[in-house]
């Protein structure tokens, strides 16, 4: 048992209650315990090409194997009572306020019909991608998406082209337009919780948001035209009827989404020494009432939203059951990734670490740009977030002084670079998901990883460049 201790101490890392008055060290920890996590993201990359009918009806099963495939070893090795543990913390502590949010967010904009047969011509589509911009940092990257995606798609239902659009709703909307405020992403949202004030990533993050909205948004138009002037572009039938006028049905959930905004707030500034423990996972007064309250939000939403609207809308729940199932997984599966990056330079990942600190002992903001966005491109980018604020000495005063360049640096990356994969942020598979119910045939996996990688890589070499040197 002596040589799985390292193990065991990575995962009271995650959990510290478990660990009582020992000390931990997780520098021995096996990359193999890895190989769950790396399964689940080859899954979600391959079995949609190689196994189509199968992985449609059958990803929760695939998710909950993965997870299995690193729950139960790890129960048999330590016990029951600690592999429960860690599942409770996981669970408490970061799935479940994690779905509570999209889930309330995903009901509260799919309560909410655009009326109007808009025409998705390049002028409205890139239009409706800068609003969306806009929006994402007010009222979430998911609640920004899920309230466009709809409209987006319906206005372009007539083309022939139409997967490039929703692409570029994912780069734009889903993720580079949720930088600006701690509304915007979760990972800017545990900044906040850390100490980082509201406003100060719109004041250091700015010129890099306009940069990169700004480029994607005119390679967009062109593209777009591109095709809009193609011979064969548009349709002889436009599958959506004419209607007078552009309106908005079920407009009372804009209230639900104030306060969602607000909900989220106030678990920000609240701060109470309430502390509720079950099974080592803490969950503090502040996060209850914020998660209590987003429940009675979707609740309500439900309720008052009228039915009429839902059918307009093509509005189901299997896309958020699509994240739901493959983050439950991805999130038990990340745990013993998470804490081997939390090793530091003496772990399994003292390369990463090493990588972003200059031969003078100073932080390299390049390679904190660059480390924290390449791992938020395949792992869940709030945890990676805070991994790198940890490294880069985790003290929210000196960061946003002394070391702006590299709290810059880690945020724009977290934020910026979710949009390399379709599980980089969660908006961007419910995004996938609607689209293809609503009959656009999307990239695979490596397909729409084609497009970032051609597309977003690029620019973000020229804002190392020009920012983060």
């Amino acid at each position: 048992m002596t040589r799985f201790r390292p193990l065991l101490a990575a995962s009271l890392l995650l959990c510290p209650a478990w660990a009582g008055a020992a000390a931990i060290d997780a520098t021995q920890l096996s990359p193999l315990w890895g190989v769950p996590f790396a399964g689940i993201l080859l899954s979600i990359a391959l079995c949609p090409l190689l196994t189509p009918w199968f992985w449609h009806h059958h990803y929760g099963k695939v998710a909950l194997a993965w997870a299995l495939a690193f729950m139960l070893p790890f129960a048999a090795l330590f016990g029951v009572q600690a592999a429960g543990g860690a599942l409770v913390h996981v669970m408490l502590e970061e799935y479940i306020p994690f779905v509570i949010l999209i889930t309330a967010l995903f009901t509260v904009a799919g309560g909410i019909y655009i009326r109007g047969n808009l025409r998705g011509s390049p002028a409205l589509n890139t239009a409706i991608l800068a609003i969306g911009a806009f929006l994402a940092s007010f009222m979430g990257t998911t609640g920004a998406s899920m309230l466009l995606i709809r409209p987006l798609i319906r206005a372009n239902d007539d083309r022939t082209h139409r997967a490039h659009t929703v692409v570029f709703f994912i780069f734009i909307v889903s993720n580079a337009g949720g930088s600006l405020t701690p509304l915007g992403d979760p990972p800017l949202f545990l900044g906040f919780l850390q100490g980082v004030d509201f406003f100060w990533t719109i004041s250091h993050i700015f010129p890099e948001t306009l940069f990169l909205v700004g480029a994607l948004l005119l390679l967009f138009y062109a593209l777009d035209w591109f095709y809009y002037h193609k011979r064969e572009e548009i349709r002889p039938v436009d599958p959506t009827p004419d209607t007078r006028g552009i309106g908005f049905d079920g407009a009372r959930n804009f209230w639900l989404l104030a306060a969602i905004v607000g909900l989220v707030l106030l678990s920000g500034f609240w701060k109470s020494d309430v502390v509720f423990h079950l099974a080592g996972a803490e969950v503090g007064l502040p996060g209850l009432v914020r998660d209590i309250g987003l429940i009675v939000v979707t609740i309500a939403s439900v309720r008052i939203t009228p039915a009429s609207v839902h059918e307009d809308n093509q509005f189901s729940w299997g896309p958020i059951q699509e994240v739901a199932k493959l983050f439950a997984g991805i999130f038990v599966t990340i745990v013993p990734v998470i804490a081997m990056l939390r090793a530091g330079p003496e772990g399994p990942f003292a390369p990463i670490i090493a990588a972003v600190t200059r031969a003078d002992g100073t932080p390299d903001p390049a390679m904190y740009f660059w480390a924290s966005g390449i791992l938020s491109s395949f792992l869940d980018n709030a945890p990676t977030y805070l991994v790198f604020f940890n490294t880069a000495g985790g003290d929210p005063q000196r960061l946003m002084t002394e070391l702006a360049p590299v709290l810059a640096a880690i945020s724009a990356g977290s934020v910026f670079m979710g949009a390399n994969s379709y599980i980089g942020n969660a908006p961007n598979l419910m995004v996938k998901a609607i689209a293809e119910e609503r009959g656009v045939k999307m990239p695979s996996f490596f397909g729409y990883m084609a497009w970032s990688v051609g597309i977003l890589i690029p620019l973000f070499l020229v804002m190392t460049f020009i920012w983060f040197r």
